[in-house]
């Protein structure tokens, strides 16, 4: 399919409440959402960068100029295949893997559009609803972070993720599991931690979770092995695996039990369909995580789970988790199974509400092909 033009819109969306991680605090998300058109057709991606380089090094500003500097030559006006062809061809650009990743989903989208097909049928998903639970951020107190969960869980969250940090860990995670004995519950610590901080997170193993993800550097997996032997909780990497190789070196290294997909973090979704794959042939289960995705992103991330090795809740959450307004007229609701339905349209299933994507537009730039 010829790229006739290729847009990029950097948005900035208030969130319904403060998150708050071992790297940072978040009021507003900002992200760049890519509009690609082709042969008559429109496919959106989402860039899932935000303003700050807490997460990895990528923002939106870096985004936005790779995505415009470098992406954009090597396809605007180009026949682009598949998203594969779409790797081949940003193969010289080292990492900026959430940029390449919010393009090859807006590729995805319009394959579909153009086979009739859904991002489930494309992926060979067979769930028509998934598994989801919620991430509750770092709170003010333990009590509040109990209350906070507690609210959450009347929703219908049957699993919840709790961030942590050093200071905030034993105690909030205790006093979570003490309030909800049968809680699915997990804990993310986003690399706040060293090796040698083994012994104070030692406590966890008794609360009966059923992961600590990325406990350690984001760059590492030796020590995650290290780590694991010590721990009969599973640990699970997140960014640490950042393209199927790192996931082969942490399968054969024993860093982890568990793996975390992001498709962005990972370059795209056919790199994370690899580790997918991967993982179930070496029987290491995956689930979905997320980046406080807009409906773009979410659509996107509930397809992807329905794949079968899929087997743990991903963090998708309904659309007023995080947003009173999205940028898709689709909002994504909770089920009272804590499910949410797999959307069933051509590609990504949703369409684009121009007006708030307006309203919420801090930059836009626009490349069209020569004819």
């Amino acid at each position: 399919m010829k790229i006739e033009s290729i847009t990029f819109h950097q948005i900035k969306m208030p969130l319904v409440s403060p998150f708050e991680t071992s790297f940072g605090r978040e009021t507003d998300r900002e992200c760049v959402i890519v509009e690609i058109q082709s042969e008559g057709l429109t496919g959106y991606g989402e860039c899932v960068a935000t303003r700050d380089p807490g997460y990895n090094y990528e923002t939106t500003g870096t985004a936005m100029h790779i995505l415009s500097e470098f992406v954009t030559p090597l396809i605007l006006g180009k026949d682009v295949k598949d998203a594969l062809d779409f790797q081949e061809k940003v193969s010289g650009i080292r990492g900026h893997h959430l940029a390449k990743a919010g393009v090859e989903m807006a590729l995805w989208d319009l394959i579909g559009k153009r086979e009739g097909k859904s991002l489930r049928q494309l992926f060979g998903g067979t769930r028509e609803k998934v598994e989801v639970g919620v991430s509750v951020g770092i709170q003010e107190s333990a009590q509040s972070l109990v209350r906070s969960v507690a609210e959450y869980v009347g929703q219908g969250y049957a699993r919840v993720k709790i961030k942590i940090k050093p200071g905030r860990d034993v105690e909030d995670a205790s006093a979570v599991r003490q309030e909800f004995p049968n809680l699915r519950l997990q804990v993310d610590a986003n690399s706040a931690y060293t090796l040698d901080d083994a012994n104070i997170l030692k406590p966890l193993d008794a609360l009966n979770l059923l992961l600590i993800e990325q406990p350690l550097f984001e760059d590492d997996i030796w020590d995650h092995h290290k780590l694991q032997e010590q721990f009969n909780t599973p640990i699970c990497l997140d960014e640490s695996v950042l393209s199927p190789r790192h996931a082969r070196y942490a399968i054969e290294m024993k860093a982890c039990r568990v793996i975390n997909i992001k498709a962005g973090r990972l370059g795209g979704l056919s790199q994370a369909l690899m580790v997918h794959d991967l993982c179930n042939e070496n029987k290491l289960p995956v689930w979905c995580g997320g980046m406080l995705e807009t409906g773009i992103g979410r659509a996107s991330n509930i397809s992807l789970a329905t794949l079968s090795n899929f087997v743990l809740p991903g963090d998708i959450s309904a659309s007023d988790r995080y947003y009173a307004l999205d940028i898709t007229n689709e909002r994504f609701v909770l089920n009272a199974d804590s499910t949410i339905d797999v959307p069933s349209g051509n590609g990504l299933g949703v369409t684009v509400n121009e007006d708030a994507l307006k309203k919420f537009t801090l930059l836009k730039k626009s490349f069209i092909a020569n004819s």
